[in-house]
């Protein structure tokens, strides 16, 4: 069986050994001579998957190792009886804990405390509502906004947008949408951004175009007093620049890229195709994974610098920041290869839960913050 796959995905091959020949490509220029004879098709986010790419081809199966799911034409592959899968929640976790790391990197900076802030999360899925946890877990009060979620019942602590522009903190977790009842496409336009109040921190991590990124520029270029985060651009690879200068927190479309939650959704996906194909389980990526990385904590610790210390320990968003801005001494025509080599290159990362925190003596407050921000203790 010819098997074709993005290039980028962790460990594709080892996975996918067993099912057939599997042949790596990069996955923003895949094209549709390239897959014809293949069975399995194996792509992220960069590659749009629809009739223009699979018209004639011998695809029976697509795995999008991704959470979402906008750049795939499901209502073709299912005409076309090609099974699909991705990978939803396989990197929640990491994209929750880069929220953290860009907020204890603000506070510090800024001089705030997060306790007794409020959050407004915009999307309460897998990743929102991890997200919920650990900030709750800091002090902050959350206000949720997910009217999809909202429309099945369960729950009655929603708020609508206007009560979430309220908040010290905004930070966006929705899949990206064009049409239905509730489109996600430019959510954040300049009417939005306009109601931000003063001094509040806003962060998205969810899709480019769920902000609209030049009404964005343009307020930047109006008030000092916002502080901005963006993992995500419109036009990625090619983004705008001129935002890049003007944010506080700049990264290219990596806050899901821990290790763990990469190898999480090549192994969704390997076991997605290995049931659609009636074929055994014969890889794991627990195989795959390296020791964490281990950090000591002094007894007497404030509990915020010892958090902190753990978080960046794990995970400092300000090193993604930094290799992000070095294109921007790149010639222009240079600049969109750069953020892709970003992300093909991306180093090694783990999870909180993987940190081997250890402390002699440890305060009550901040054992039970450190495991509400998702670490384990051992003492």
């Amino acid at each position: 069986m010819k098997i074709i796959a993005d290039e980028n995905i962790p460990c594709v091959r080892q996975a996918f050994a067993s099912l057939g020949e599997v042949t790596l490509l990069p996955g923003r220029g895949m094209r549709p001579q390239q897959v014809r004879d293949a069975e399995l098709l194996l792509v992220r986010s960069v590659t749009r998957v629809d009739r223009d790419l699979l018209e004639g081809s011998r695809v029976r199966f697509v795995g999008s190792a991704t959470i979402g799911f906008d750049h795939v034409d499901r209502d073709y592959l299912q005409a076309q009886g090609i099974g699909f899968s991705t990978a939803p929640g396989s990197n929640a976790t990491s994209a929750a804990e880069y929220v953290v790391s860009a907020l204890m990197v603000l506070a510090q900076r800024q001089g705030f405390d997060p306790a007794g802030m409020t959050a407004g999360i915009i999307g309460c899925g897998n990743v929102g509502s991890r997200v919920r946890r650990k900030l709750e877990a800091l002090g902050m009060q959350c206000l949720v906004n997910d009217p999809p979620l909202q429309a099945q019942g369960g729950h009655d602590d929603f708020v609508d947008l206007q009560q979430v522009l309220q908040a010290d903190v905004i930070t966006v977790h929705v899949p990206l949408t064009r049409s239905g009842p509730h489109p996600t496409l430019h959510l954040v336009d300049a009417e939005f951004l306009a109601c931000l109040k003063p001094g509040a921190v806003f962060i998205n991590t969810a899709r480019g175009a769920v902000v609209d990124n030049a009404a964005l520029d343009s307020l930047l270029g109006e008030r000092a007093d916002i502080s901005i985060v963006l993992d995500v651009w419109e036009g990625e690879p090619a983004i705008n620049c001129e935002l890049l200068e003007k944010v506080d927190l700049g990264t290219p479309h990596i806050a899901g890229y821990s290790l763990d939650g990469k190898l999480r959704g090549t192994e969704m996906i390997y076991r997605a195709a290995c049931e659609f194909l009636g074929t055994p389980v014969q890889w794991s990526a627990a195989t795959e994974l390296p020791p964490g990385p281990s950090l000591e904590l002094a007894a007497g610790d404030d509990w915020l610098d010892a958090a902190r210390a753990a978080v960046l320990e794990c995970y400092d968003v300000r090193a993604d920041d930094a290799r992000l801005r070095h294109l921007l001494m790149l010639p222009p025509e240079e600049r969109a290869a750069c953020f892709d080599r970003l992300r093909k290159e991306y180093p090694v990362r783990r999870e909180f839960a993987e940190l081997d925190v250890r402390a002699t003596r440890m305060d009550a407050r901040l054992e039970q913050l450190l495991a509400g921000l998702g670490f384990t203790i051992r003492s």
